[in-house]
């Protein structure tokens, strides 16, 4: 399976703590920053430091917003991002201070001050939709995969806020402070995930307290609306403590939602590298998500999936085309059309995929509303993959990506077509020659 991300979330999870796990784990720093200097979005910057939970080292990433000062991420633990914002003094922000947690404003912050005067700087009062929230993204200096993976997080989360509130989710709207955090740690989570390089990411169960908590309109109960609705509909597992507070915030449940590929880890696996992120609370344990990188280590591991087929006679190509993206997005292993005839002697395709159990009602929701297909068959059917692990490598036209694939006592090096395009474009090359360089440097 080569490289599996796995998060455990014994703790809750936030936003801010996704990143401080990942950044720990090995992410990459300077890809992350570049990024959100690349969206035009000032007015905060951010904080990089270590800090202590219950005795252990952990990454503290944060937001400082300029409009408020020096105070730390405007409700840091307790992100409802969208119509409406918490009193903040109703929330402690626990940084440990006392084993010399130094915030140095000369290495540790990276101060975002885009001097865009044409209205580059964002007005305390401006309240940002979807569709604003979606150009801003378009913007971002980063590859396909990671605009489709922060939409994503934020079309779960405005989901979830439109049925809390009642409204469509065009009428959803992220009020000034919530949408730079939500931007922030959506984005970043994104980028991080993506420069990881990893092929899975499994999510535990989140760990939820109880009570209530405070937001603009009066006292809300633990878990908020928001989040029970993204648990229920994207089936996360979920499980209650006695530890009163919320642990668990609708963005930490967006990323949980987005990014879980697979339901359970393997049998047998090697911890290759661990990172902590730091909560804002204190808890009875550490307020820390776990970030793991795994390397599994079974080769020619058979796998149970599922196959969904439709037989559709009346739909366009280029819906035919959408659709293909929504599900490759939403996680579907394979997509395939096969033409048929169906009845009455009817020329059309066949759409199938290939997918896990835990997704089957995603792929469906898609396949229902993005196509003509009035019904859905699925079977069960079992693969074997070999195990396989991403690398760069540098060749004299710059830097490749090629996927490594073992089994038994045998390697495959296969470049990837992204790299192989990219190359052959700035350089007015044929593929097959690019392919080769690429190929060749790979197995030196």
């Amino acid at each position: 399976m080569g490289k599996i991300l796995y998060l455990e979330c014994n703790s809750g999870i936030s936003g801010d703590m996704t990143v401080g796990a990942l950044l720990d784990l090995g992410a990459d720093k300077q890809a992350f920053t570049k990024a959100l200097q690349s969206l035009g979005v000032d007015g905060y910057h951010l904080h990089f430091g270590r800090t202590r939970k219950s005795g252990l080292d952990a990454y503290d990433f944060d937001v400082h917003l300029e409009n408020e000062g020096h105070g730390h991420k405007h409700d840091h633990d307790n992100d409802h991002d969208l119509n409406y914002s918490h009193d903040q003094s109703h929330h402690e922000h626990n940084h440990d201070h006392s084993h010399s947690h130094d915030h140095d404003h000369d290495q540790s912050h990276d101060h975002n001050h885009d001097h865009n005067h044409n209205h580059g700087h964002d007005h305390p009062q401006v309240h940002r939709n979807l569709q604003d929230i979606y150009k801003i993204i378009d913007r971002l200096d980063s590859n396909s995969r990671v605009k489709a993976m922060a939409k994503r997080m934020f079309d779960i989360v405005a989901e979830a806020e439109s049925k809390a509130h009642g409204i469509p989710v065009e009428e959803v709207h992220f009020h000034e402070v919530g949408a730079i955090d939500s931007i922030v740690d959506i984005i970043g989570v994104a980028v991080c995930v993506d420069s990881l390089g990893v092929d899975e990411i499994v999510v535990s169960p989140l760990s939820e307290g109880y009570g209530s908590v405070r937001c603009q309109h009066g006292v809300i109960p633990v878990p908020v609306p928001a989040t029970a609705n993204i648990v229920s509909a994207h089936g996360l597992r979920l499980r209650f403590t006695d530890n009163e507070g919320e642990m668990v915030t609708p963005t930490g449940a967006a990323i949980a939602a987005a990014l879980g590929t697979r339901k359970d880890l393997p049998s047998s696996f090697q911890i290759l590298k661990t990172g902590l992120g730091a909560g804002k609370k204190d808890f009875k344990q550490a307020n820390v998500l776990r970030a793991m990188l795994l390397l599994e280590e079974e080769e020619g591991a058979g796998e149970n999936m599922w196959v969904l087929e439709a037989n559709i006679d009346d739909c366009s190509g280029e819906s035919f085309g959408f659709a293909m993206e929504s599900l490759l997005e939403a996680g579907a292993a394979d997509i395939w059309y096969t033409p048929v005839f169906m009845k009455k002697n009817r020329p059309a395709y066949m759409l199938s995929l290939i997918c896990r159990e835990e997704e089957i009602s995603r792929m469906e929701d898609i396949l229902f509303i993005q196509t003509t297909t009035i019904g859905v068959r699925r079977y069960p059917v079992a693969r074997t993959i070999l195990n396989r692990k991403k690398r760069k490598v540098m060749t004299k036209y710059g830097e490749a990506e090629v996927k490594i694939c073992t089994y038994k006592d045998r390697t495959f090096c296969y470049p990837e077509y992204e790299s192989v395009r990219s190359i052959c474009r700035q350089n007015g090359l044929d593929y097959q020659t690019v392919y080769s360089i690429i190929r060749m440097e790979a197995e030196k």
